[in-house]
């Protein structure tokens, strides 16, 4: 079997789908590894490396993709790259599907069978494969060393001879894996930190790494989570009394971190004009959820936006990209531990079992057609 490794083509994009690690056990596992020319580069993985591992390296796509049976990605396969990739092979990557139908539609048409990692379910068997939480951890932790970084101010409490320095308060809105990470770095930085999620369960996780859980805790906050793990989308009425308990918490913050994102919807909204108005001059705020529409409002992405206050909105786009070398790492592994339940251990080919929950809640496309139930047409 061949697998292809490709050089991401999005400038935003420095992560790579395999190292050195991974491709040295897929040539364990008797497969061929050809790595396109610098696919590393910027996760500081130099071509060498992958030779040292086994692989070939070759100079173009073209090259990487010809007879290749599988394809590894960071993201989807561009257009260019889906005419050079054969009939039949299959492509992991991480897809992002929603609000993408006409990219999806040409993956089926171009007679590749594609798979998300980022559809991979919860569950106790698939952890090692879960690129949402792998990347999240990554990104809560760079969340904090960035709003660190504009802040400008010291985040532990310092006692010296010219006087004390107090702590800085951190408030973490949101807290999935990468607001878990953020809670936890900001404590490890000597921050004082409150946190605030909408479902319950996150309560005793926050309170566990030492920070003050802020919630208006009713009915519906009660039953706030979805059998998957994620957060519901809350009421208009439950939103108001949340937003009223809030802006007056982050008028005190120095640094806000957002981390909000409910599956194939845009963001939701946190942070209002008024509550960025509210916040002293100097203070951050940093929007992880920027590329899906921001939680802040006057998020943009890609960019550092200072407001009139002297309040600055960090909406850095593709932070696990941020520490490429690690992300890099913890996504290839998530990639290798997926792919090797698609390898038959005797014949050394792909063979995919159609019929297993994982390859089902990954697949999006197979024999020209469009199989994911979540993209299928609407009536």
């Amino acid at each position: 079997m061949r697998i292809a490794v490709l050089t991401e083509t999005d400038p935003i994009e420095p992560r790579v789908a395999a190292v050195p690690e991974t491709v040295k056990k897929f040539v364990g596992l008797g497969s061929d590894v050809v790595v396109q020319a610098g696919a590393g580069t910027k996760a500081g993985v130099p071509d060498a490396e992958y030779e040292a591992a086994g692989a070939k390296i070759v100079g173009s796509a073209e090259e990487a993709l010809s007879g290749a049976d599988l394809v590894l990605k960071v993201r989807r396969p561009n257009a260019d790259e889906l005419t050079k990739v054969q009939k039949g092979a299959a492509v992991v990557a991480i897809m992002d599907p929603y609000g993408h139908e006409a990219e999806l539609q040409a993956m089926a048409e171009a007679g590749v069978s594609t798979f998300a990692m980022e559809l991979m379910p919860r569950i106790t068997r698939a952890q090692v494969m879960d690129v949402l939480s792998s990347q999240a951890n990554l990104a809560g932790y760079r969340a904090v060393v960035d709003g660190a970084a504009e802040y400008g101010r010291s985040l532990p409490m310092m006692m010296t001879a010219a006087g004390t320095v107090p702590a800085a308060r951190i408030f973490i809105m949101g807290v999935g894996v990468a607001g878990l990470q953020a809670i936890a770095t900001a404590r490890r930085m000597g921050a004082v930190v409150t946190a605030t999620d909408v479902r319950p369960a996150t309560k005793e996780q926050v309170e566990s790494l030492g920070a003050k859980f802020v919630a208006v805790e009713d009915d519906e906050f009660k039953q706030a989570e979805t059998s998957g793990g994620y957060a519901k989308e809350m009421s208009a009425e439950y939103q108001k009394k949340q937003a009223d308990l809030v802006r007056g918490h982050i008028a005190k913050q120095d640094i806000v971190i957002t981390t909000a994102l409910i599956p194939g919807r845009p963001a939701p909204k946190l942070v209002s004009e008024e509550m960025v108005a509210s916040m002293k001059p100097g203070s951050v705020l940093v929007d992880l959820a920027v590329e899906r529409g921001g939680n802040v409002a006057g998020a943009k992405a890609g960019e550092i936006v200072t407001v009139g206050n002297g309040v600055k909105i960090v909406g850095h786009v593709n932070v696990p990209g941020r520490l490429a070398a690690t992300a890099s790492s913890l996504y290839a592994r998530n990639l290798y531990a997926f792919i090797e339940t698609l390898i038959d251990k005797e014949t050394k080919a792909l063979a995919v079992n159609w019929d297993d929950e994982l390859v089902k809640a990954t697949n999006l496309t197979r024999d020209g057609q469009v199989v994911h139930p979540n993209f299928q047409p609407k009536a």
